[in-house]
């Protein structure tokens, strides 16, 4: 008998669906513009079978991808289990021989030394192949058209780290996938390892080198000549993962860095600046860009950690307050004998999931966006919450003119990450639309929503009904038909 645990994780619109569809032309409200042309792909975490332990946290669940596909003002929904061989090994089994999240004390002995990515973090599409990633482990292919599962991939052999990162970006010069692993070398170890892959599939080169701590690597940046890694204190020991206890824990006690390195085969550890700043918490990053010798790194940053089912160190109680993350920039010069980087905060919106026009990737952006939580706005929980936060508008943050949208999605629905969608190809920064999916909390059903870009707080200018509802999902991309074959030619 499968009986999910009676906990908040696992109940009220935070129950697992399951469910995989193929469903053609969604209902719409509003109008569709015709020229999108694509799809937009999304993924969420989604337990194939009951936690072993009896309780789990959202992030172990199995990933589950999305696919919106957009034609001729119409919208053609389609939804597959990312088969990792976690999944595969389960669903032979008829039940979860996997234990806590990343924590392979707790495995069934027949799975141990197995992978145990579930590939539920990303959907990402690099030169017409389509990654379902997890950033404790290899990238997974699957097919942007039918969304069937290929396998983990190694880029030919050439992959010699264990993990892959579920942020990676594309150069839009060099059409290169840049991205990176941390725990390289295994869980808990300090090794990091950075790749560029050509358009093609084939890694190029990497970089190995470690940071001053074990760590959360979760997003880094880009620009031309450098990639840059926030590291930040959510940390872990095997102490804690042979207590029991979640994998990661925030120490306050420690600093933050910022490492800068240069973007060229040859690069070693040595080449590395490492920067160092105050105890502060990050996990994405909105951009990065270069002007001569300086690099100007945009991400959401709290004073504390805004993670509670990631608890303290030294289990401190979570401060939400502290937890609060604001747009803020930090800035290195390199021709400068600095050991820390500057601060200073953009934006007094609380926002986290930043997106910027991924056309801009590595230079310097006019408009972002965020997941924003509102505490002016009233708050109804009915449904639950994945994280413990409401994020319960979308925000505009216009870096040139300094002015900012928001727009409210209501007190009984939430709302997931944004995503820019250009309206051609070589259209301005900005030009084109927004695409969300939103919680409806009460009703325990899903829409997605698309903005004009620049004029969010006019409201979505078509609402899609989603005929099963989406848990709450991580991250999510767009791709034009035109650059997926398979795409392009499917019905």
């Amino acid at each position: 008998m499968t009986t999910f645990p009676d906990v908040p994780a696992f109940t009220g619109f935070n129950t697992p669906s399951r469910v995989e569809a193929n469903v053609e032309d969604l209902n719409v409200h509003g109008e569709i513009p015709k020229a999108m042309d694509g799809a937009f792909y999304r993924v969420q975490p989604e337990h194939q079978f009951p936690p072993k332990l009896g309780n789990d946290i959202a992030f172990n669940g199995d990933g589950m991808i999305s696919m919106f596909r957009f034609r001729n003002g119409k919208v053609n929904f389609t939804q597959r289990w990312a088969k990792t061989d976690k999944w595969k090994l389960e669903n032979e089994a008829g039940r979860a021989v996997f234990g806590a999240y990343r924590n392979p004390l707790t495995d069934d002995e027949a799975v141990k030394g197995k992978i145990r990515g579930t590939a539920n973090t990303n959907a990402y599409i690099h030169g017409g192949r389509l990654y379902a990633l997890k950033e404790d482990s290899p990238a997974l292919v699957m097919d942007p058209a039918t969304l069937e599962t290929e396998g983990y991939t190694d880029f030919g052999g050439r992959m010699k780290g264990e993990t892959f990162t579920a942020h990676p970006k594309t150069d839009p010069a060099t059409g290169n996938l840049c991205g990176f692993g941390y725990a390289s070398k295994g869980v808990l170890t300090r090794d990091m390892t950075y790749y560029e892959i050509s358009p093609t599939g084939e890694l190029l080169y990497d970089v190995w080198f470690e940071t001053p701590y074990y760590c959360m690597m979760h997003d880094f940046a880009i620009t031309p000549d450098y990639a840059l890694f926030s590291v930040m204190p959510m940390t872990s020991s095997w102490e804690r993962l042979e207590a029991g206890k979640p994998h990661f824990g925030f120490d306050t006690s420690m600093p933050t860095y910022l490492a800068v390195m240069p973007r060229k085969a040859g690069t070693t550890a040595a080449d590395i600046r490492w920067f160092k700043g105050g105890n502060c918490f990050t996990a994405h990053v909105m951009n990065a860009w270069q002007e001569g010798t300086r690099l100007y790194l945009d991400l959401p940053v709290a004073e504390n950690n805004m993670m509670p089912f990631f608890p303290d160190i030294n289990d401190a109680p979570f401060d939400p307050m502290a937890g609060r993350t604001f747009l803020t920039r930090w800035t290195v010069d390199m021709n400068q004998n600095e050991e820390e980087y500057r601060s200073v905060r953009l934006s007094e919106m609380i926002g986290e999931f930043p997106r910027i026009d991924d056309r801009f990737a590595g230079s310097k952006n006019r408009f972002g966006w965020m997941v924003v939580i509102d505490p002016d706005q009233p708050v109804e929980m009915k449904g639950g919450s994945a994280g413990g936060w409401v994020m319960n508008t979308l925000g505009m943050v216009d870096l040139e003119t300094g002015t900012e949208q928001k727009w409210w999605c209501g007190p009984v629905s939430s709302i997931q990450e944004p995503c820019f969608v250009p309206r051609t190809p070589d259209a301005a920064e900005g030009d084109g639309w927004i695409v969300m999916v939103c919680n409806r909390l009460e009703e325990r059903s899903s829409d997605l929503l698309i903005f004009e870009a620049t004029e969010i707080a006019k409201g979505p200018i078509a609402t899609i009904n989603i005929p099963v509802r989406l848990r709450f999902g991580l991250h999510g991309n767009w791709a034009d038909a035109a650059d997926i074959g398979a795409l392009s030619q499917a019905a």
